[in-house]
């Protein structure tokens, strides 16, 4: 009972470090973040969350392992015999319910690529770039066919990128922009893209 216990609040404990850990980072970034921070924002004493994670690197690391798997999962579903603009703009919605759900992840992953990616470097040359080349030659296969119009796939998929996670990485700017008791933007936005990605790809 007692190791079992033990097990349990060493979960609740890392969960707390990891939450507190994804505020102090998606604001600060790994540069301008500090265990201090994180002990501040997690309520634990910093040798407790030494205890748990041997550096601020291993949490950052362990955050970014964590929000890659999610991230991609969307990319990941893109299936070679559904209907090409369903497909796509499938994946459309799901990249942007993704970034309203998960805006503090959005802007960790924002803000280490606009720190030069060191942490994501050697992932992002190997397993990203494998998944983007195996779906920019399902897009093209499907360019080649005329399911689609003619595009650039890889142009695709950042436009994508950009105009989904738009709506968390410059939230601020948006609530600036629209106003903060603004209701709509989520619904307009959807509304938009779809008819934007739509007109795109329709052949």
């Amino acid at each position: 009972m007692v190791k079992r216990d033990n097990t349990r609040i060493q979960k609740k404990n890392k969960l707390i470090i990891l939450e507190a850990a994804l505020d102090v980072f998606s604001k600060q970034g790994f540069s301008g973040a500090t265990l201090d921070q994180i002990s501040e924002q997690a309520g634990l004493s910093k040798p407790n969350i030494l205890y748990y994670f041997s550096s601020k690197e291993t949490i950052h690391l362990c955050l970014l392992q964590r929000l890659l798997k999610e991230w991609l999962e969307p990319l990941q579903q893109l299936n070679p015999n559904g209907e090409p603009i369903d497909e796509i703009m499938g994946y459309v919605q799901r990249k942007l319910e993704m970034s309203k759900m998960y805006p503090r992840e959005s802007k960790l992953f924002a803000i280490e690529i606009l720190q030069g990616a060191k942490h994501l470097t050697q992932y992002i040359q190997s397993d990203l770039k494998v998944l983007v080349d195996s779906k920019v030659a399902l897009i093209n296969k499907w360019v080649d066919q005329g399911k689609i119009a003619r595009i650039n796939p890889v142009h695709l998929i950042f436009s994508i990128w950009a105009t989904t996670q738009h709506y968390s990485d410059f939230e601020t700017q948006i609530q600036l922009i629209c106003g903060s008791g603004q209701k709509n933007i989520a619904s307009d936005a959807e509304d938009h893209l779809k008819k934007m990605f739509t007109k795109l790809l329709t052949p």
